[in-house]
């Protein structure tokens, strides 16, 4: 159970640049392929909203998001939280030229409004699922 306010924090370091990894994770169709495939639309414009669907072993959930804040190119944060569920998160992207390639940064603020009584909105399933878009889909994204 999420038992403080402290957000979730995933780090992952890119062998691309800061406008690839920007434009997988604000691209329409670069985010259909590694990302959530069925998202309803996506602009990286401060109130542009958008929906997808997410299923695990214990249902499908609605995710209805709202973008807050765009850095073209360095940041964006979005709005997050599940149709017919109380609470409300926030998850920000910031981009960090490292090295030859971007450092991303992923923050998702807020776990803690959520029904801490389903196992889908524990901190370790909110762990679990960003380190595998981070370490996982979006590494094997770039290597196709």
């Amino acid at each position: 159970m999420i038992t403080d306010n402290k957000p979730l924090v995933v780090e992952h370091i890119y062998k691309a640049s800061p406008t690839r990894v920007w434009e997988a994770i604000t691209d329409i169709e670069q985010m259909r392929k590694w990302y959530f495939p069925d998202l309803d639309g996506f602009c990286p414009e401060v109130g542009f909203k958008f929906t997808f669907s997410g299923n695990s072993d214990c249902g499908e959930y609605i995710h209805d998001c709202v973008v807050t804040e765009v850095e073209p190119g360095s940041k964006i944060t979005y709005s997050w939280s599940y149709r017919n569920y109380p609470g409300m998160s926030y998850v920000t992207w910031d981009l960090y030229p490292h090295e030859g390639g971007t450092l991303l940064v992923l923050t998702h603020k807020g776990l803690e409004t959520f029904p801490q009584d389903l196992r889908d909105f524990t901190r370790e399933s909110f762990t679990g699922g960003w380190t595998y878009f981070l370490n996982e889909a979006l590494p094997k994204f770039f290597d196709e």
